[in-house]
């Protein structure tokens, strides 16, 4: 697998669930069930990727279970507990011209409408009205920072985001 590129983390394999090899499941998609619209799966274990595919799932009350092709015991499924579940980034799917992944900003360069650079997208945090860039500002800051926070609201803040240049553009005071 080293020669792929890094996977995607989806989410996480929780808990056995039963006697019959499922597994409770935790899903970083927007919608927990999106998590299966990606096959296969790739899961982390002991530090390497492998390849894994969905026998099926299914709800039960607020999280989902699946059962994974080959495990079909308990200690099958307790082998499996706190791998990460993750896909090619080619599996991923196109969005539309003004939507990105986080994962595609995060290393972006942050210069201001004056031309100000404000450092490197390190983490983008969601507040729940809108997402926030964190930003590790430059070491030599004119301004003494080590960090600033930008909402990412396109058209108020987000000028412009060139993901081939690895650069966005922002209407925010450096000082701020």
């Amino acid at each position: 697998m080293s020669s792929n590129p890094e996977p995607v983390v989806l989410g996480k394999i929780g808990a056995s669930y039963g006697v019959k090899g499922w597994l409770r499941i935790t899903a970083y998609t927007d919608a927990v069930e999106g998590i299966f619209e990606y096959s296969p799966w790739l899961i982390q274990q002991q530090g390497e990727w492998r390849e894994v595919k969905i026998d099926r799932w299914r709800f039960h009350g607020n999280t989902v279970i699946a059962l994974l092709e080959g495990v079909e015991t308990r200690e099958q499924a307790q082998m499996l507990t706190n791998c990460d579940i993750g896909i090619l980034p080619q599996q991923m799917k196109s969005l539309p011209e003004d939507e990105f992944y986080w994962r595609d900003l995060i290393g972006c360069e942050v210069i201001n409408t004056q031309g100000y650079n404000m450092g490197i997208v390190d983490q983008i945090v969601e507040t729940g009205s809108n997402d926030v860039l964190l930003i590790k500002a430059n070491a030599k800051d004119a301004f003494g920072k080590e960090e600033r926070m930008v909402p990412f609201v396109t058209d108020q803040f987000i000028k412009q985001v060139n993901l081939t240049a690895k650069q966005i553009i922002v209407d925010w005071d450096p000082d701020f």
